[in-house]
């Protein structure tokens, strides 16, 4: 995940908490009680426009509730059928597909991927030869987290181009001895699965073997099409604006089987019961037990530190899934970020309990600050607020991006001249994972098109020295400086960044 900026507005003061009648809740006195003012002021404090959650407990659903608005401007209320981008709660979905795979004798997961995908590549060739199905879907490839994912995220590129453009990733960490998040990993994890099911895609097996037996049918394996779907979230951010910016929905189905599946609360819960029913839906036997089992088995650790605010002391990887200890329980979960939307999945098996949390708005934590305050409730941790816990940790934080923009505006405002012609910095760049970008001298600017995204440009105003504030078409890609290197007078290299929640890196292309 991205940092969280958390401004402080009173823009959503006045929102409805749904239309629908308000249901007699039950469980620990928070949820009857509490629940529906502390998501009120949720989402005040953080400037959610809408949000919509799902509490199962001994088989039952306890809650099933929207919040908010699902676009600012309208009346029209989330509700518990409102769908919102899951992003990386897809992630499971693959995990379980592949360990199903196994059961079924089709594969083992501690085989290699070029077993079945021989054009496989990583970045050297002793890791390429080694790297099993486990290691791709446990983030322990050797890559930084989130690395190559503005190349990927948005763009034209098909599926077997992103497979191809793995092996341009040069690790950072070492193979399985560190945590990497590696978005690239499920998709090609994906890939396997028609390889070794008759051609069954990843997306067909999510629909037939999973979204259809649980009754899932406001879900789908798949964005396209998602803003002419009924009942849909708008996405928001308030990232580098006070005021919450719409952003343009995510085209991601290129990484399908890591982050494009949409849903709405109330299938969730179908999924929740699912995962803590052994694998049962509505006393069905939808998957084995032992499928489940071992999505769960953990591979990678992700942390051992004790939490300084949380009763949680380390956190391991699974197969789609993080598996941590919370107030002495054994708790699984998830969060996923698409452009817009924040969300997470949550079971807790020894306690029969399930939490999601649904959110259109990206620049915030408090859909985890929910999920915490819920598991406090019915693991019986002394009430703090998490909210304004984690709002007071991440505030400084929100200020500083603030601050930084508006000394980008200051600079610009400076209107000083280049020491060199516009015209010079044109031309074509390279880099050797995203590939070639231009640039263009278009009055007192210049732009950047972006091969692999034909929809995003990036305007760059002068500041000073060889350093320009980049400011891209999508919002959610951010404002940086961009800065170009000169030597003997000829332009060389140009570095770019975009939103960590993207990719934590910059990217530096050599002028052609």
């Amino acid at each position: 995940m991205k940092r969280r900026f958390l401004p402080i507005l009173s823009l959503f003061a006045a929102l409805p908490a749904a239309a629908q009648t308000q249901p007699t809740l039950t469980g620990p006195a928070f949820i009857r009680d509490s629940l529906a003012s502390y998501v009120q002021r949720g989402l005040r404090l953080w400037n959610i426009p809408g949000l919509a959650v799902t509490v199962v407990k001994d088989g039952q659903v306890v809650v099933s509730q929207g919040f908010g608005v699902k676009a600012l401007g309208k009346p029209d209320p989330v509700d518990a059928n409102t769908l919102f981008m899951i992003a990386s709660n897809s992630k499971l979905f693959t995990g379980t597909a592949l360990a199903q795979m196994e059961e079924e004798k089709k594969l083992r997961l501690n085989d290699p991927v070029r077993k079945y995908l021989p054009d496989f590549r990583l970045y050297d060739s002793t890791t390429t030869r080694q790297a099993t199905i486990r290691d791709i879907l446990s983030h322990r490839v050797g890559t930084k987290t989130f690395q190559g994912d503005f190349t990927f995220w948005d763009s034209n590129l098909s599926k077997a181009e992103i497979v191809q453009k793995v092996r341009t990733l040069k690790p950072s960490q070492s193979y399985r001895q560190e945590y990497g998040y590696f978005n690239a990993g499920f998709l090609t994890a994906g890939e396997i699965i028609p390889v070794v099911n008759n051609g069954q895609t990843w997306e067909a097996f999510v629909q037939q073997r999973i979204l259809t037996p649980l009754g899932m049918s406001r879900s789908s394996p798949l964005t396209a099409g998602f803003g002419q779907r009924q009942n849909i979230a708008l996405p928001y951010s308030t990232t580098y604006s006070t005021t919450p910016v719409q952003l343009p929905f995510d085209e991601i189905d290129n990484l399908g089987p890591a982050t494009s599946l949409t849903s709405c609360v109330n299938d969730l819960s179908h999924w929740l019961q699912f995962q803590l029913d052994s694998g049962k839906y509505q006393g069905r036997q939808v998957l084995p037990w032992a499928t489940l089992r071992r999505t769960r088995e953990g591979n990678t650790i992700s942390s051992t530190t004790k939490s300084p605010i949380l009763p949680i002391h380390f956190r391991i990887y699974a197969l789609g899934v993080y598996t941590a200890d919370y107030a002495a329980k054994q708790i699984y979960w998830h969060t996923g970020g698409a452009n817009g939307f924040v969300t997470n999945v949550c079971f807790v098996p020894e306690e029969r309990l399930g939490i999601s949390v649904l959110t259109n708005q990206d620049n915030q934590s408090f859909f985890e600050a929910l999920r915490y305050q819920l598991l406090d409730a019915y693991l019986g941790v002394p009430y703090v607020d998490r909210s304004r816990q984690l709002y007071n940790i991440a505030h400084p934080g929100d200020l500083a991006t603030y601050k930084a923009v508006d000394e980008q505006a200051k600079r610009v405002a400076q209107k000083k001249k280049p020491a060199r012609k516009l015209q010079d910095y044109a031309g074509t760049y390279q880099n050797p994972v995203y590939g070639p970008v231009t640039v263009e001298a278009k009055g007192k600017q210049l732009l950047i098109r972006f091969s692999h995204h034909p929809k995003l440009t990036a305007a760059l105003d002068y500041m000073d020295g060889e350093s320009f504030r980049s400011t891209y078409s999508n919002p959610a890609y951010g404002i940086y400086p961009a800065t170009f290197t000169v030597e003997n007078g000829q332009v060389k290299t140009m570095e770019i960044k975009v939103n960590e929640f993207l990719e934590q890196d910059p990217y530096v292309f050599s002028k052609q």
